[in-house]
């Protein structure tokens, strides 16, 4: 299998990214654990930080490097909290603890607003960057829906016990399978594959 580095430590999002992947003879790893400094993520836009992200890292290694930037936008709150969605209640110990106290912030700031206006999605942005900064591929994905009033469902991380699809399931509670073949990170992938053999 051909390897592909993912420039990202959370396991959740390489776990998804190998499942579109994985079939298709690429192997998706996480970064290595060796002291590689962290690029500051300080894009307005989620393809400007997968650039930053893809560009830092594909530096630091020597090989091409497939970067993700994701998020969730709430059309009541002008798309936030958007670039900010993995610290927008600030930092926590782990990221279970900043997973929750990141849903909390978000049930708190849409109290009293009806379901008609709670709609939202996933964005997911894939960039893939060489040693020398180009940028060879990049893809967008969405996944709609709007924003329970409580959190349900246990799979997934993030956002995904509030985001409540048209089925009315969250995202919590697909199957990882389901989540792949309709999710914002899938979405994108698809985008992204046609794309991939020029870039191995």
């Amino acid at each position: 299998m051909r390897k592909l580095i993912v420039a990202t430590t959370n396991p959740h999002k390489v776990e998804e990214i190998s499942a579109v992947l994985g079939p298709l003879g690429i192997e998706c790893v996480p970064l290595p654990d060796a002291g590689i400094p962290e690029p500051v993520e300080d894009g307005a836009t989620f393809e400007a930080n997968a650039r930053i992200k893809a560009r830092a890292y594909a530096k630091a290694l020597g090989i091409a490097v497939l970067a993700d930037d994701s998020g969730l936008e709430v059309d009541a709150l002008g798309g936030a909290p958007g670039v900010h969605s993995a610290y927008y209640a600030g930092t926590g110990a782990n990221r279970a603890e900043r997973d929750a106290a990141n849903n909390a912030r978000l049930l708190r700031e849409l109290e009293g607003v009806p379901d008609g206006q709670r709609g939202a999605r996933f964005v997911c942005v894939l960039c893939i960057a060489r040693p020398d900064g180009t940028i060879e591929a990049e893809a967008r994905g969405h996944f709609e829906g709007r924003i329970g009033h409580a959190p349900h469902g246990t799979n997934g991380f993030g956002y995904d016990p509030l985001l409540v699809l048209p089925d009315g399931r969250t995202s919590a509670e697909l199957s990882p399978a389901e989540k792949n073949a309709r999710s914002h990170r899938g979405n994108a992938l698809r985008v992204l594959v046609p794309k991939l053999p020029r870039v191995q």
